[in-house]
């Protein structure tokens, strides 16, 4: 089941600067989706209108078969959860109430969390295996342990398709690989993910496909094994690369690399 259709969706901030360009393509269920593309390619702005946060785009977006112009914003929250690069509040909230942020969409306007809402709080921090943060104060826990937090904030929203953007940017390889298999095993559980990135080696080892956009245009879509090749990759990152067999994993290397 697809969850996710674009189709022939194009966004211009001006008359004369086209950033999206008949960009299609699907998810389905339980998928885990790189978004890969240099600076400036699009990607931060197809997340946007596939948020409903521009909306004035041609073409369709639909989820869950259902267009996102006819869905209020909790309906939308309530089947898209977005999770940001880690960032740090202004005010020092627990990670009890960063988490709990993500209930919002639950309740109306007037009501306050409750009993519901806190069993929500400790599952996602449960699923993530991160309940040892519970009451620890946001700003004073790691990078990888924010961006888990921020994970389980979307998980609380009871969501079942995740938009994760750049979600290991700043952190330690260590923190990286924990953060990805995080990610992974979400999506073993039937979340449906998509997730841009800006290291390709993260599409090869743990997605099931890719988008690759470049110039505001889907450049390949598929299997990352079988679409992402030394020749679009060179063309994406304007850059010499090639890709190679690692014990049975393909990777990404700089050609022409001299070593003193």
């Amino acid at each position: 089941m697809n969850v996710i259709e674009v189709e022939n969706l194009s966004f211009s901030y001006t008359k004369n600067v086209q950033i999206l360009k008949k960009v299609s393509f699907y998810a389905e269920e339980g998928s885990y989706i790189c978004l890969l593309g240099p600076n400036g390619a699009g990607k931060s702005t197809l997340f946007q209108c596939m948020l409903g946060l521009n909306g004035k785009y041609s073409g369709s977006i639909k989820v869950c078969g259902e267009d996102i112009k006819n869905l209020s914003e909790k309906q939308l929250a309530r089947k898209i959860a977005y999770i940001p690069q880690s960032s740090v509040h202004v005010f020092n909230y627990s990670v009890d109430d960063v988490v709990l942020m993500g209930t919002t969409s639950l309740t109306n306007g007037i009501s306050s969390p409750g009993s519901r809402e806190r069993e929500l709080v400790m599952d996602a921090l449960k699923r993530l295996n991160i309940e040892y943060l519970s009451g620890r104060k946001y700003q004073n826990i790691s990078g990888g342990e924010r961006q888990l937090v921020l994970i389980a904030r979307a998980l609380a929203q009871q969501a079942k398709i995740l938009f994760m953007d750049e979600p290991t940017a700043n952190l330690d390889y260590g923190n990286q690989c924990r953060v990805l298999n995080e990610i992974s095993r979400l999506s073993s559980q039937g979340y449906t993910i998509i997730q841009s990135t800006h290291n390709p080696d993260h599409a090869l080892m743990y997605a099931d496909c890719t988008i690759a956009i470049c110039d505001g245009k889907v450049a390949a879509f598929g299997d990352p094994a079988k679409v992402l090749d030394a020749e679009l990759m060179s063309r994406l990152y304007g850059v010499k690369i090639e890709v190679v067999d690692v014990n049975g994993l393909r990777m990404c290397i700089p050609a022409g690399i001299s070593r003193k």
